[in-house]
């Protein structure tokens, strides 16, 4: 059997100059799996408007507990202004959103943190003039209620996980990009939340900072945290998740596997053309 044979044979495809291994759960165990388990975040026909520009339209997606999903899709395709109605910083025009059964699609964003889901920017916002300790501080003060002295452990926990504990006592303003992307998730985490929505924070790194990076979201998970991840580094995305749906001009083009959507035809033409 020829080379193609044998990328056949186990299930591999190349696309875009990227070696795509297959997982082995299958979209038929991935289904039998879900049905066991009530989603924690329901999408329902949801559609966003911006002026004449349909941004969403009619999109739908199921969260179970525990899952790790991935969001894909050629720029532009809709993928940030689905979290940003999740988060509660869109309202939806049409269609449900739910989270743990709660209808959440008015809710304004510190009420929608509240609830349990928080999120991270493609570009980080925290306040220039505080250290990343202090910053994710406020982050636990006003996302859970806490104390300055129980936020500033848990500040100090939190920064051990994203990997910035020498950072700690360096101002936001003074910190370099990719370190701002950590401090910025250490934000997020900061609130507890049950559901996080991280929006590219992989984008910029190097290959030999992949692995650290795949180890800190492993721990994330490990803490019983749910979310959702928009990426564009393949690597991230075929280790991070477990399901990907892909987003192409507002619509939902394809769902499933790692494997399976990266050799879907409606996919390839996405991002090929």
């Amino acid at each position: 059997m020829g080379s193609r044979g044998e990328e056949i044979a186990t299930g591999r495809l190349l696309l875009h100059g990227f070696i795509l291994v297959r997982y082995r759960q299958g979209r038929g165990e991935l289904r039998e799996a879900q049905s066991s388990r009530k989603p924690i975040l329901s999408v329902t026909r949801v559609t966003k408007r911006f002026g004449g520009l349909v941004a969403l339209s009619g999109l739908s997606l199921d969260v179970y507990e525990g899952e790790a999903v991935g969001l894909m899709g050629p720029n532009g395709a809709g993928k940030t202004t689905l979290i940003s109605v999740v988060s509660g910083q869109y309202k939806p025009d049409h269609g449900r959103v739910a989270f743990e059964g709660r209808d959440i699609g008015g809710l304004p964003p510190h009420k929608v943190r509240r609830l349990g889901i928080a999120r991270t920017y493609q570009i980080p916002q925290p306040f220039g003039h505080l250290t990343a300790l202090q910053n994710t501080a406020v982050a636990a003060m006003y996302g859970r209620g806490l104390g300055k002295a129980v936020a500033m452990a848990e500040a100090e926990r939190i920064l051990d996980i994203v990997d910035l504990p020498g950072k700690r006592d360096v101002p936001a303003g003074n910190l370099e990009a990719l370190t701002l992307k950590r401090l910025e998730l250490a934000r997020a985490l900061a609130s507890n939340p049950r559901l996080l929505l991280i929006d590219e924070v992989a984008a910029g790194l190097t290959e030999p900072e992949i692995p650290r990076f795949l180890d800190i979201l492993k721990q994330v998970r490990s803490m019983g945290v749910t979310y959702i991840m928009i990426e564009h580094v393949l690597k991230v995305m075929l280790e991070a998740v477990e399901r990907v749906m892909v987003i192409d001009g507002g619509s939902k083009i394809a769902e499933g596997t790692p494997h399976e959507v990266m050799q879907d035809e409606k996919v390839i033409r996405a991002y090929l053309g």
